[in-house]
């Protein structure tokens, strides 16, 4: 078992395939994806890495957390999540994941939090086929039917359709198709829709229904410590 990656949702485009076809796809990008923890059996109870991505302003970091992320010799990230890994999967503190963590053609499990709608009817919410629109019908075009029974049980059941607040919920949507990836801009392509709305952190991870492709990388894609300390080492040569 692999660790998955944390990535920010773009926004949605197309690209075409050989055929011509045009595929849409969500596109994903990944700021900076580094382990910032390790968890481990004998102290733990359980193994897996823990990732932060983006960056956030120190002022506005927790003391407790700014000792987290130095502890890691890392800077502080704007999004930490946790990901369960096997015991020969586990990744070093400090590594950075790159998009070549996912193969094309691979299947991913992808969470996200969905786009708040706010209190809506049965219609919007539960796709409700609402009331006659003539024939007596005065006030109840959109409002749902009988909600209970007589006396007897003289309720209404838990978890009834009924209207209420919707969206902004956890959803995870399974076996999506991983279309490709840009190593230089750190984006990720996934065919189709994922939850979430613009900007929002999304959590992809290998698929748990369908097996690994036996190509993917392992433990993780990670980028070599000497090319990422000449990408952050400052220009220092003919200054004086």
């Amino acid at each position: 078992m692999r660790s998955g990656v944390i990535a920010k949702k773009v926004g949605m485009t197309r690209i075409y395939n050989d055929a011509g076809e045009h595929v849409p796809v969500t596109v994903l990008q990944m700021e900076n994806c580094q382990v910032v923890a390790q968890r481990t059996q004998e102290k733990n109870g359980y193994t897996a890495v823990q990732l932060g991505v983006g960056l956030a302003k120190v002022k506005n970091t927790s003391k407790a957390m700014r000792g987290h992320f130095a502890t890691a010799s890392v800077e502080p990230k704007a999004k930490v999540a946790e990901f369960r890994v096997s015991a020969d999967n586990m990744i070093d503190v400090g590594a950075e994941i790159t998009v070549e963590h996912f193969v094309p053609g691979q299947k991913v499990d992808v969470t996200g939090t969905t786009i708040g709608k706010g209190f809506q009817g049965v219609i919007k919410r539960h796709h409700m086929g609402g009331g006659r629109a003539t024939h007596g019908n005065s006030v109840s075009h959109r409002t749902h039917g009988s909600t209970g029974q007589r006396q007897d049980p003289g309720k209404v059941f838990k978890g009834k359709h009924m209207a209420g607040h919707m969206g902004d919920t956890r959803v995870t949507t399974q076996n999506v198709e991983i279309v490709s990836t840009d190593a230089d801009r750190g984006l990720i392509l996934i065919r189709g829709a994922v939850p979430g709305s613009k900007g929002a952190w999304i959590l992809v991870r290998d698929a748990a229904k369908v097996a690994l492709p036996a190509n993917a990388p392992k433990p993780a894609a990670i980028r070599p410590v000497a090319a990422a300390a000449k990408n952050e080492a400052p220009a220092t040569e003919g200054a004086e």
